[in-house]
């Protein structure tokens, strides 16, 4: 986020190249959805070694139950993420435009949403409990994203909203969530379980550690981006930016991104300012 801030947005995002506001906010399409959605299931699959793994063991007595647990709360979870965003997103694309479109680009980051929610209670929580908080990591990420376009902070993959606002999200639910019996069988009996099992010490704690690792990060990278900012160190040259660094470093360019033809799409603007032809067959009729 202090990057972002820090950075400022691509040329063509919110401003033209003389510094123009846009009147809507510029798209850049992704180069590969389907390399992304390979890159979302390679990730779901680390993540496996991320949260079952960080048992550290699996033969010794109650360790194999918690990584058992590990597992199948982060499945869930994930799965949940990417139903939850994808259709949160249509859901308020019909409300604002009437076109039902689904975009498979929010049900990726969804699950990554879903992921980081999870992490931080994938051991302490039922696994009800686990969709539930994939659900909400879903719409946070829609919600976090809008809100960033809003800002006019220009995040090119969505990072903030899927590890900053669900992490804290993740954080939040475990102080929430956090079973007791799954904290005693994880931890031991000394450890408090969340709020809806009747105890607000865990909720505390883990605000009280969101505060501190947002103080944290602000006080040594603030000073760190602006420095590289004020170097001419943060950002290659606007003609590079848009020529591309893979023809400025790397001898060319590494997709075809023509796009499809434009009478193709005003056709198709066409069709949908009629209500994909209702209009016409009314008229007919």
């Amino acid at each position: 986020l202090i990057a972002a801030v820090v950075l400022g947005p691509r040329i063509g995002r919110f401003y033209d190249e003389d510094g123009n506001p846009l009147d809507k906010p510029g798209e850049f399409a992704p180069h590969s959805v389907s390399l992304q959605v390979l890159g979302t299931f390679i990730l779901w699959f680390g993540w496996y070694g991320f949260n079952p793994g960080s048992t550290l063991f699996i033969s010794p007595s109650g360790y194999g139950d918690v990584a058992a647990l590990a597992a199948v709360t982060t499945t869930l979870a994930a799965a949940a993420g990417a139903v939850s965003s994808m259709f949160f997103d249509t859901l308020l694309g019909f409300l604002s435009e009437g076109e039902a479109e689904y975009d498979l680009t929010m049900a990726m980051n969804g699950c990554l949403g879903g992921l980081v929610g999870i992490t931080a209670g994938c051991s302490t929580v039922e696994p009800w409990a686990a969709i539930i908080i994939g659900l909400i990591a879903g719409v946070v990420y829609v919600l976090a994203s809008k809100l960033l376009i809003k800002l006019k902070i220009d995040d090119a993959v969505d990072a903030i909203p899927v590890h900053f606002f669900n992490g804290m999200w993740g954080c939040i639910a475990t102080g929430l969530f956090a079973s007791r019996r799954f904290v005693t069988m994880t931890y031991g009996e000394a450890y408090s379980p969340g709020l809806f099992y009747g105890d607000g010490n865990l909720l505390l704690c883990e605000i009280c550690g969101i505060l501190f690792i947002i103080a944290w990060v602000a006080v040594i990278m603030v000073p760190f981006f602006m420095g590289l900012n004020a170097l001419g160190m943060f950002r290659v040259d606007p003609i590079e930016e848009k020529v591309g660094l893979d023809i400025s470093h790397h001898k060319g360019a590494a997709y075809d991104l023509t796009g499809p033809a434009e009478g193709d799409v005003a056709e198709l603007a066409e069709k949908r300012a009629t209500a994909h032809g209702k209009s016409g067959f009314e008229d007919s009729a």
